[in-house]
């Protein structure tokens, strides 16, 4: 019996979603192998080495190592995730913490590096495009060993984005490209990628929706409302609805980090959302700080009509963006998951990575900027379609097992 050593790596929260179903898959993998020992032999003689059937289940047991960089080090940003999705303890966590850019990549390199002298695996799996990817990107390939990219493939064009240049990074680098979507694929074949390293195998955030779907259907709002809510905020008792409030995420520097962008964003929700609607606001922290710096976050937690909450957990945002009429978000995961439920998404950039799921691709998201003018007229139209859920190609559930399975085909080829 071979063995496939892989090592996978996540550093903030949306890795956790995406290696969540892939650890599970890796899981399902090996349980099969157990409990079919001798399947190898039943497929002796003129069976194709790259069957389908024969190449998961009869040739490898995949030892699994888990590293966590610590990108997100906070208990709500990281560690309840981890609980939440059933992901295991990392076997190692290098608590890189935050930083600058320079210096999350940079002590993540020199971690990381440790790691993989000491571990040899056979694969570096990473995921996404946060600054733990591209550390661990680079490192893999200067080790020599191979490096698959889930979620590759994903171009927004913007050079501005510090994650456009880990995503262009990481592609470049890696042997094994595992895609989301049929554009990404383009995308690649367009930079000379070579053909037989692309695979496209569906969209893994998807695998977690649909693993969390029901139970995230089962929460009440009102107690996410309660068990969130910023101190010193009093809740209206009155039951919320669902298509009946609208919630916003913000995070991204171009939104938040100046005032003359971030106030015009705040008092348009104040004065032309919420006499609509109920808000409700997950706050990221830097978010949080830079309404205090401004001088706006009183004006926004005085406001019985806006739910200011702490980060939530993923089973909650799932439960309020199923019950929003609209979300308004800078979040590409958000784009996604939208598209999926049907939540008219209004995508407050003025690119995406995820073009797949914007509204003349049959998605759920239009890109309106962050300017007010523009969110006004995509806001008002918005409010009258109705939900339409869209499923692009492979967004079935089934992503992760399929990355184990493009993984265990390219070990095999390298053996030749």
């Amino acid at each position: 019996m071979q063995v496939c050593k892989i090592l996978s790596v996540v550093g903030a929260r949306p890795n956790f979603m995406k290696i969540a179903p892939f650890i599970k898959a890796i899981a399902k993998h090996n349980s099969k192998l157990t409990n079919s020992p001798d399947r190898k032999e039943q497929f002796s003689g003129s069976a194709d080495p790259y069957d389908d059937k024969l190449i998961p289940e009869d040739f490898f047991k995949i030892e699994h190592i888990l590293v966590h960089t610590g990108q997100h080090y906070d208990v709500r940003m990281s560690g309840a995730f981890f609980k939440e999705l059933d992901i295991p303890d990392p076997d190692i966590n290098l608590e890189v913490g935050s930083g600058s850019h320079a210096e999350q990549v940079g002590f993540t390199m020199i971690e990381f590096e440790k790691v993989l002298r000491e571990y040899k695996p056979d694969w570096v799996v990473v995921v996404g495009d946060v600054n733990a990817t591209l550390a661990c990107s680079v490192t893999a390939r200067k080790e020599e060993m191979n490096l698959c990219h889930i979620e590759a493939g994903l171009r927004s064009g913007d050079m501005t984005m510090p994650e456009e240049i880990n995503r262009l990074v990481t592609d470049r680098l890696s042997n094994l490209l595992l895609t989301p979507d049929l554009i990404s694929s383009e995308n690649l074949r367009k930079e000379g990628t070579p053909e037989e390293n692309i695979k496209f195998v569906g969209n893994i955030m998807i695998d977690t929706l649909e693993a969390n779907r029901e139970k995230a259907a089962s929460l009440a709002l009102i107690k996410i409302l309660e068990e969130n809510l910023v101190n010193g905020f009093n809740l209206q008792k009155e039951v919320l609805k669902d298509d009946h409030y609208v919630a916003i995420t913000l995070h991204r520097p171009s939104n938040v980090d100046k005032r003359q962008i971030l106030e015009p964003l705040v008092s348009f929700l104040l004065e032309e959302v919420i006499p609509d609607f109920p808000l409700i606001w997950p706050v990221h922290p830097r978010t949080r700080k830079l309404l205090i710096d401004f001088g706006l976050w009183g004006k926004v937690i005085q406001n019985p009509n806006v739910l200011l909450l702490e980060p939530v957990s993923y089973h909650q945002m799932l439960r309020i963006t199923m019950g929003a009429k609209i979300i308004f978000t800078d979040s590409g995961g958000l784009q996604e998951e939208c598209c999926v439920l049907g939540v008219p998404c209004l995508t407050l950039r003025w690119n995406t990575e995820r073009p797949i799921t914007l509204a003349e691709h049959g998605g759920a998201s239009v890109l309106v900027g962050n300017n007010v003018e523009q969110i006004r007229k995509a806001y008002n139209f918005t409010l009258s379609l109705s939900h339409k859920p869209t499923r692009p190609p492979l967004w079935d559930g089934h992503t992760a097992e399929r990355c184990v399975k493009e993984i265990l085909r390219a070990t095999k080829r390298n053996e030749k």
